[in-house]
């Protein structure tokens, strides 16, 4: 398969696409920076440059013709203001999710963030705030498009130690951690498993081989 990846030059998206390529299939990262493309193809991975921040739904669509299925994996990171918080998880994601429609990419995944759907409790520090807003706008905005078979994964609180290989995947997990290496071997495996598209699912470590988790949740709709 041939898969197009938003914000291809973070932690979870390098991991994907190195996954990705590791079992045959043909990663494409959207890159802002060309010097980039070296990581990606360390990786294994293909580097498409395209910034989302200021690209049209054209720009995008041209890069995404042709792809099996659509990742949106981007952020504005650590350090970012509000302000990109909303120009980044939420706006390029619609952009994402407008130029997959338009190209005819029908299989979409995004990541997202647990406590999306909820206005975020009073004494949330501002910044984190805007980014669980933005987030919940853009999941809005994917799930009421009709051209696009959608899943939203939302990660607990992301850690950098080795994968297990183990998690807890559902539509409600209850808050925990997972690390980055899990998260996208979930994300590989979704991508295989095309009876998950409209769910909203959580992640956290757990017991189950993701293979299993995923098979489970695809089999209990």
């Amino acid at each position: 398969m041939r898969i197009v990846i938003a914000g291809g030059h973070g932690q979870i998206a390098l991991r994907l696409e190195r996954l990705l390529a590791g079992r045959g299939d043909t990663p494409v990262g959207l890159i802002r920076d060309a010097r980039q493309e070296a990581d990606l193809r360390a990786v294994g991975a293909e580097a498409a440059v395209c910034d989302l921040e200021s690209a049209s739904v054209e720009e995008v669509a041209r890069h995404l013709e042709g792809a099996d299925a659509a990742v949106f994996a981007a952020g504005a990171g650590p350090g970012s203001g509000a302000a990109r918080k909303d120009t980044v998880d939420r706006a390029a994601a619609v952009l994402f999710a407008d130029a997959a429609e338009r190209a005819g990419v029908r299989r979409h995944v995004v990541v997202s963030a647990m406590g999306a759907d909820s206005e975020p409790p009073e004494g949330t520090d501002p910044v984190f705030a805007a980014y669980l807003r933005a987030k919940g706008a853009a999941d809005a905005a994917v799930r009421a498009r009709e051209g696009l078979d959608w899943t939203i994964l939302r990660p607990g609180r992301l850690t950098d130690d080795p994968g297990t290989g183990r998690v807890r995947l559902a539509g409600s997990t209850g808050r925990g951690a997972i690390t980055r290496d899990d998260v996208a071997a979930v994300l590989a495996a979704l991508l295989d498993a095309p009876e998950t598209a409209g769910l909203t699912l959580e992640l956290i470590e757990g017991d189950d081989p993701v293979d299993r988790a995923v098979k489970s949740v695809a089999s209990s709709r």
